[in-house]
């Protein structure tokens, strides 16, 4: 049976610049995207095939769940590009981390205390160093996209301003709930992603072969709830920021 560790795991140095299967999945799943772009682009069609055909009925879906939140289906086109590739990235890295050949298959690390098997890949949403650098990325998507929907100095109203003291102590509040946010974003998909990795592995080593399969679906089913609500977390917050209502 596998070490459990929380901190994923090093495998090798890019100069000084360290390597960890979460970070190897994670650039599978890039390369994984990517290759499916390419497909299908390569085979656009105004008859469209089964692959341009799920993208179709997923990006409409897409627009009719965001329309509900922004109101407005210019808004939800122009914001589409974030809120997709967020859930369409830990999705796919979340199904990638629960393939057969994620867990077996690694390298053997030699240390004072004997050899340990370290996993190739990890799902990327169980490094904590995953789940914050994606809510940063999609805290800082959001206020940039407000900057650019606002202007400057009233989407940094929001936050600063000279009104009155009441004002200026909600603001700060409220620039502080931007990494409050960030924080929460990141420890609710690595608790649910980890969890259900250890769940995974502990009933694997116990009762291998067919007990583990419900259990498999249940996390497939789990990894896309997560992406779900992360993406859907980052509509909502895309919604409240780019909002022309006035700032308090």
């Amino acid at each position: 049976m596998s070490e459990i560790s929380i901190r994923a795991e090093e495998l090798f140095t890019i100069g000084s610049f360290p390597v960890t299967n979460s970070l190897l999945l994670s650039v599978l799943s890039l390369f994984v995207l990517i290759a499916i772009a390419l497909l299908l682009h390569s085979k656009l069609a105004l008859v469209p095939g089964k692959l341009q055909t799920i993208f179709e009925v997923f990006i409409e879906q897409m627009l009719v769940l965001m329309d509900s939140v922004l109101g407005s289906r210019k808004l939800s086109e122009k914001y589409l590009p974030l809120i997709a590739t967020i859930f369409l990235f830990i999705v796919t890295s979340n199904w990638l981390g629960l393939f057969p050949f994620v867990g077996p298959l690694g390298i053997y690390h030699y240390t004072e205390h004997g050899k340990t098997l370290v996993p190739l890949f990890r799902s990327p949403a169980s490094d904590l160093n995953f789940t914050v650098a994606l809510g940063m990325i999609a805290m800082f998507g959001v206020n940039f996209l407000a900057l650019l929907a606002l202007g400057v100095k009233r989407h940094l109203s929001k936050f600063f301003t000279v009104k009155n003291p009441i004002f200026s102590f909600v603001g700060i509040l409220e620039f502080m709930s931007e990494f409050v946010k960030i924080i929460s974003f990141s420890f609710r998909l690595f608790g649910n992603v980890f969890a259900g990795e250890v769940l995974l592995l502990i009933v694997g080593f116990l009762i291998p072969y067919v007990v583990p399969l419900p259990f498999m679906f249940l996390e497939l089913f789990v990894g896309f709830i997560q992406a779900f609500i992360f993406s859907m977390l980052t509509l909502v917050f895309m919604a409240m920021a780019v909002s022309h209502e006035e700032a308090h």
